[in-house]
């Protein structure tokens, strides 16, 4: 068994003013570092394709090659082709509101005024109007401040450095990764080096759980929801699958948030029971296939990060970091999860939990 980590009180509080002076320094160089980190991140979720090609008597370099090849035109493929179909549905959305507004005055409300006596006097067409006009503000607001960014010399050389970078650092960070991890081990106290090992393979195994299955998941499931959606006809069928994958990764939200916008979209544009029949059943059959199938095979029977923790460590990490907190978020939750774990398991062997003097196995 692994000897447990031990501290005197000067290292102790050496180590609390390290990680406050780390976090410090991280606020202060956020806006350099953010990257860095984002490239750090897709090296992460590369390295073990390229391991696999290795491990198939490809050498590194062409491994590393062909897998950022791949990340690349991913990349690319999402900026040419789904950024413009979400803006595409974005404006069938907005042209729908005026209609959902109808509808909720005409149908929702004097429903709601028969079964449960709630009264409301909604005004549609005023709404409307105001929605109406307020959305043009709003689109005007936003065409000037993306003129002001584009004639803005230093948030267009950042973001042509964010652009330009990320790239780059990726792909030597993917060529020499085991080669860094190997000089970083080679650093640690020998006497700790077995537990702190044994420590971060059980950080990396939580954060590929959820970095390397869960996001793949999510990626998955919102390509079913969008292609059933879509093969019962419904307009918003690629923002609604979208966005139920991406919430998916809370048990059952992706499910019941995309059958509430599909059972809105499925009354805006058809109004009859058949086709939120075929909606109820293209979830149905999506969310069967993700318990026995996918879930089992992306993302394992392994404890690793509850879905509360995610959100909370990335609403954290946002509001104290910014965009280099939230690319941290998951790693560093993941590091609490399995330190508070090992500190579980060593509290429960000591002398205050037994009662007795600890045994070593």
């Amino acid at each position: 068994m692994n000897s447990p980590i031990e501290l005197s009180d000067s290292q102790q509080w050496r180590m609390l003013a390290a990680v406050g002076g780390f976090a410090w320094l991280l606020y202060l160089l956020g806006p350099v570092l953010a990257p860095f980190l984002t490239s750090a991140l897709l090296a992460y979720l590369g390295d073990p394709l390229v391991d696999r090609l290795e491990r198939r008597g490809l050498s590194r370099m062409p491994g590393v090659v062909i897998v950022f090849v791949s990340m690349l035109c991913a990349a690319v493929l999402g900026l040419v082709i789904v950024l413009p179909a979400l803006e595409q549905q974005v404006a069938v959305l907005v042209g729908k509101l005026p209609a959902l507004l109808v509808y909720v005055d005409e149908k929702v409300l004097p429903w709601l005024s028969q079964h449960f006596n709630f009264k409301l006097d909604l005004n549609a067409t005023a709404l409307r109007d105001q929605l109406t006009g307020h959305w043009r503000e709003v689109s005007t607001v936003a065409s000037n401040v993306l003129l002001q960014l584009g004639r803005s010399s230093q948030a267009l050389l950042g973001w042509l450095s964010f652009v330009l970078l990320v790239p780059v650092v990726t792909f030597y960070l993917l060529r020499d990764w085991d080669f860094l991890l190997a000089e970083f081990r080679k650093l640690l106290p020998r006497r700790y080096e077995p537990r702190l090992v044994a420590i971060a393979q059980e950080i990396d195994s939580v954060l590929a759980e959820f970095l390397r299955g869960q996001l793949t998941l999510m990626a998955v499931m919102a390509c079913a929801y969008t292609l059933g959606l879509w093969a019962v006809g419904l307009e918003l069928a690629f923002s609604i699958g979208v966005i139920a994958g991406l919430v998916s990764f809370v048990p059952y939200l992706g499910v019941i948030v995309g059958l509430l916008l599909a059972g809105i979209a499925v009354v805006l544009q058809f109004g009859d029971v058949w086709h939120l029949v075929a909606v109820l059943g293209v979830f149905g059959v999506a969310q069967s296939l993700e318990g026995m199938v996918l879930s089992p095979l992306l993302v394992g029977e392994r404890i690793g990060l509850h879905p509360v923790a995610v959100i909370f460590s990335v609403l954290s990490g946002g509001q104290l970091f910014g965009f280099v907190g939230v690319l941290l978020a998951l790693p560093v939750a993941a590091a609490v999860v399995v330190l508070l774990r090992h500190w579980r398991n060593d509290y429960q062997r000591s002398a205050l939990y037994t009662g007795a003097p600890p045994t070593d196995e």
